[in-house]
């Protein structure tokens, strides 16, 4: 399996900001945005990472990750000129994708709990057996802001609708998705929205009437955010402030996760601590080293 991370976009919703900055540069507590969907995948075991982004912010990404091989990693990019909608990221990572299945993740998405790894592991052998798409649901007092899902009273998925006006329930999918490679040939033949976009919802709907969509909802153990408007920002940097000073242990670190994962050994953590030993984050990276 493939990640194809989407981190273009306008972000209008976070302006002015984001008129000098890609959203996904932003700091969310003491990282970039970004380092977080992209520390699920490598928590997943995924080397082969695509970042989508817009022309003029990938300098800023390639100066941030590079190759990846500094951690191990296999990372590419692919230029979105233009925000024509969430599953257009999909249509641009084909060439990327190639005939593997696709761990599909939005940028500005943050997810924690403590069993948050061990449902996407299920969720990615699940399609990498039996194909399809596997999503999940998240409940939100905002619905009428998301895709949402419509469940019966047996837990089956009865529809999906993007942004509706009348939400036939409070279940919010979330911006974790995994596909087979059946998902790029349904995004290249999806209409756009009313709003002039490919939706990933729309989607999501295809492989719904396929009768392959397999959603799972995610609990009171698990926190998501989308941090894509000032509020739910400021919440999603409160939060991870919350946990690494109560536990020690940073979220979303993605030299650590390389290191625990045997992508890098000591010598070479020890190294991408070194230009950052007077910052937390360095001294950090230092100590797992030494543990």
């Amino acid at each position: 399996m493939k990640a194809v991370i989407l981190a273009g976009g306008s972000g209008t919703r976070l302006y002015p900001v984001t008129q000098s900055i890609n959203k996904h540069l932003l700091p969310i507590y003491n990282k970039p945005m970004i380092y977080y969907p992209l520390s699920l995948v490598m928590l997943l075991k995924i080397k082969d990472v695509l970042f989508v982004v817009n022309p003029e912010d990938k300098p800023s990404f390639e100066k941030l990750f590079k190759d990846g091989s500094h951690l191990g990693m296999n990372v590419k990019y692919v230029l979105q000129q233009k925000p024509n909608g969430l599953a257009e990221g999909l249509i641009l990572a084909e060439d990327f994708i190639k005939n593997d299945n696709i761990c599909y993740m939005l940028g500005d998405n943050i997810f924690f709990g403590h069993d948050i790894v061990k449902i996407m592991e299920e969720a990615k052998k699940d399609v990498e057996k039996n194909g399809g798409a596997y999503v999940f649901g998240y409940s939100v007092k905002d619905p009428e802001r998301f895709g949402v899902v419509e469940f019966d009273e047996n837990g089956n998925v009865l529809s999906i609708e993007e942004k509706p006006k009348k939400p036939k329930s409070n279940y919010a999918v979330v911006g974790m998705y995994f596909y087979d490679k059946e998902a790029i040939n349904i995004a290249k033949n999806i209409k756009p929205s009313d709003r002039g976009e490919l939706e990933i919802t729309s989607v999501n709907e295809e492989y719904l009437k396929k009768g392959k969509l397999k959603v799972k909802l995610l609990g009171r153990g698990f926190a998501w955010f989308d941090a894509g408007t000032h509020d739910s920002f400021l919440e999603a940097g409160e939060f991870v402030a919350t946990i690494e000073k109560r536990t020690g242990l940073m979220v979303g670190c993605i030299e650590e996760i390389a290191y625990r994962n045997g992508w890098i050994d000591k010598e070479q953590l020890l190294e991408l601590a070194k230009p950052l030993k007077k910052t937390e984050y360095g001294k950090y990276l230092i100590e797992i080293a030494q543990s």
